[in-house]
């Protein structure tokens, strides 16, 4: 980790609570083994679609629900391919154009925001997320007396 970015964490670890995954997460990109990604496979949006709710869409056109997993552990939601490509898929073939390579894509999540599930139509895979307001911190209309 570089001296200004130690130097800036440790200013505000001290006056911030709960938010040590932040920090942890950040820590790990400023750590001396952190490559930044170079991959842009799959193409993929993030999109708010409400007040509350998100949606992170990923473009994998030619794939089958069974070829891809998407797991939530830790704060990180990963989606990546598990298709095996058999030596039957290549009898006949004249020409690959079209890519059937291994991908996986890592996006990290809030505490706050809750997987409401995920849905692949059209090769475009739809993972739903929600964000969990409390109560304390929903807006209220006060009644005037």
């Amino acid at each position: 980790m570089t001296n200004r970015a130690l130097s800036i964490f440790n200013q505000l670890r001290p006056v911030s609570v709960g938010f040590d995954n932040i920090f942890d997460h950040f820590e790990r990109m400023f750590d001396d083994d952190f490559r930044l990604p170079t991959a842009n496979y799959p193409p993929y949006n993030i999109v708010k679609t409400g007040t509350y709710t998100y949606n992170i869409e990923v473009a994998l056109a030619g794939c089958n629900k069974k070829d891809i997993s998407v797991e939530y552990a830790d704060g990180l939601l990963t989606i990546k391919s598990i298709k095996e490509t058999k030596s039957e898929d290549k009898k006949g073939m004249i020409h690959k154009g079209i890519a059937q390579r291994y991908f996986s894509k890592v996006f990290t999540i809030a505490d706050n925001l809750k997987i409401e599930g995920a849905e692949l139509k059209d090769g475009l895979l739809k993972v739903y997320l929600m964000k969990i307001v409390p109560e304390a911190k929903k807006p209220k209309t006060i009644t005037i007396k």
